[in-house]
């Protein structure tokens, strides 16, 4: 498929500056794939569409301050750092921005002692970062959280661009679908006999690099770290077979369970769309690696029943997982109709649960 296939028109206005408070307010599109209709709710709606002996899967990364200014020691020029992924005490994989930050630059962090090497020059802006010592304390200090680009307004409160359950540090952006959830959504949904589930994947370049061929299987996603631990597999697989669905809150999510279903049976992302034995559903192993795992039309899902996700970028790989999973032309009627009830886009913006 081409990359234009996933365009379509977003005037800037539709783009949430702000979340919305509190955060269970925000509108929620209910897409029925089996139906092909559409209703229009409030997130807190939520409850009513869960059903008992459901399992929700929440991805509990937190986002860490990962956004750094710098100069070059040598001329003074301005650097930005955005930190992608610790690779030991001191070493960090990062986007640079500034000209000329090539390996072997030796840049020094803002109003600190703190000085850094370029040891790696990777692809376009991607660097290997060596610091001279742990920058932990200094990010807390000094770090900014690293909002999306289409987001201008800076934020009151830096936990309003977090999870109400992150608590794994290591993640460049938030996992958008679950900044709608509430403690009393959540109570309610318990209440319920709502089965909750937990994965980490932290995402990095994985998740927002951009597609830069015109054949979208041409793509190759960067890899993420993400975890599936065995006794919330076993939670998962247990509420399938009582006849429950797994719901995956979240595209990160989706590509956990997907990778773990993949793995249980003996595949890899990178031989998802091999064709292999017809199976209705697939059981989830625990799993701790990356996964690259590039979800598009054409794939077939293994595990995944429900998904809530927020309305994603034109051109992007997370539009096309939900195409994947809903149907190319329904998912773009659906932002089309979106645009027309003037539901709110992106990171801060509304949530569509597309249900079976």
């Amino acid at each position: 498929m081409k990359i234009s296939d996933f365009d379509y028109n977003l005037p800037e206005s539709f783009i949430a500056q702000t979340p919305a408070e509190p955060r269970d307010s925000s509108r929620l599109m209910v897409l029925s794939r089996s139906k092909d209709i559409i209703k229009h709710c409030q997130f807190r709606d939520i409850i009513d569409l869960i059903n008992p002996g459901d399992v929700m899967v929440f991805n509990t990364t937190r986002v860490i301050p990962a956004r750094l200014k710098a100069y070059k020691a040598e001329t003074g020029g301005a650097v930005e750092l955005l930190l992608l992924r610790q690779l030991s005490a001191t070493r960090w994989r990062a986007i640079v921005g500034g000209k000329r930050v090539k390996a072997g630059t030796k840049l020094v962090l803002q109003d600190s002692n703190i000085t850094a090497n370029v040891v790696e020059q990777l692809e376009e802006a991607e660097r290997i970062i060596e610091f001279s010592t742990s920058i932990r304390d200094y990010m807390d200090t000094h770090g900014e959280m690293p909002l999306p680009p289409y987001i201008h307004t800076e934020l009151d409160d830096s936990e309003r661009y977090q999870t109400i359950f992150s608590r794994v540090e290591g993640s460049a952006a938030a996992p958008t679908a679950g900044l709608h959830f509430t403690s009393e959504v959540l109570l309610a949904l318990r209440k319920k006999s709502v089965q909750f589930a937990y994965t980490t994947l932290h995402i990095g370049l994985g998740t927002f690099q951009p597609v830069r061929v015109e054949t979208i299987e041409e793509h190759i996603m960067h890899h993420e770290y993400a975890v599936l631990d065995a006794d919330n597999a076993r939670i998962i697989n247990e509420a399938k077979l009582a006849g429950g669905r797994i719901i995956a809150v979240g595209t990160t999510v989706a590509r956990t369970l997907e990778t773990a279903g993949i793995l249980s049976e003996g595949g890899s992302p990178s031989t998802a769309y091999e064709e292999t034995e017809s199976c209705p559903w697939r059981p989830v192993i625990a799993f701790e690696d990356d996964t690259n795992l590039f979800i598009h039309p054409g794939y077939r899902w293994r595990v995944v029943d429900a998904m809530l996700t927020n309305f994603h970028l034109p051109r992007s790989t997370l539009l096309m997982m939900v195409s994947a999973f809903a149907g190319r032309e329904r998912i773009l009627k659906a932002y089309e109709i979106a645009k027309q009830e003037g539901y709110r886009f992106f990171s801060f913006g509304d949530a569509m649960f597309i249900s079976d």
